[in-house]
């Protein structure tokens, strides 16, 4: 499926990544919307469940809301929850690689800034970023130089889900402002004012 049209773009800004070495970097899962996707699902880092080269218990090699953790769990949840289908929507990290470790370095989140823009411009149809998490807020001004619009969540973590259950529980609530914001925009405007 990786080789799909929607998908191929995508596949290829992976490759690229990959070649900076800086870590494990997994694909895009070809289940979502690929280039077509209106959403982009922003996490802060992909977690040990995408790596499908790690020893012991094996991950997927995607970003995927179908990923054999609980945080994947509760994305593929909140998502239909909050009404945002597969294909309207794509997930990726702002971190986009894996190495060995949940801790990001403030270099590390710049560097993964700087190669957001190249996924943003793979993305024609997406109107809008949700950053999922607080690193995943540093993305907002370049998002919004893009022209997208910006929501911030908390990130859906087990971490999250134990400190502060009532916030997490409130996800849905605060991504379904992502779908109510794409439905405003695709609504057909009347003929205006005489």
């Amino acid at each position: 499926m990786l080789a799909l049209p929607h998908m191929e773009p995508l596949c290829r800004l992976v490759e690229r990544l990959r070649s900076d070495g800086l870590g494990t970097v997994p694909d895009f899962d070809p289940m979502d919307g690929g280039i077509a996707a209106e959403v982009l699902f922003l996490l802060e880092k992909p977690g040990p469940m995408t790596d499908a080269s790690a020893s012991g218990r094996v991950g997927s090699g995607f970003v995927s809301r179908d990923n054999d953790d609980p945080t994947a769990e509760a994305i593929f949840r909140f998502a239909a929850a909050a009404g945002i289908g597969r294909q309207r929507s794509v997930i990726w990290n702002t971190v986009p690689w894996w190495n060995g470790t949940r801790t990001m370095r403030r270099e590390e989140v710049a560097a993964g800034v700087d190669r957001l823009a190249e996924l943003l411009d793979l993305l024609p149809h997406a109107r809008l970023v949700i950053g999922v998490g607080r690193k995943a807020a540093r993305a907002e001004s370049l998002v919004h130089r893009r022209g997208l619009a910006f929501l911030s969540s908390m990130h859906p973590s087990p971490i999250n889900r134990a400190a502060r259950p009532v916030l997490w529980a409130s996800i849905p609530r605060e991504w379904e402002k992502a779908r109510l914001h794409l439905d405003e925009a695709a609504a057909p405007r009347g003929p205006g004012p005489i």
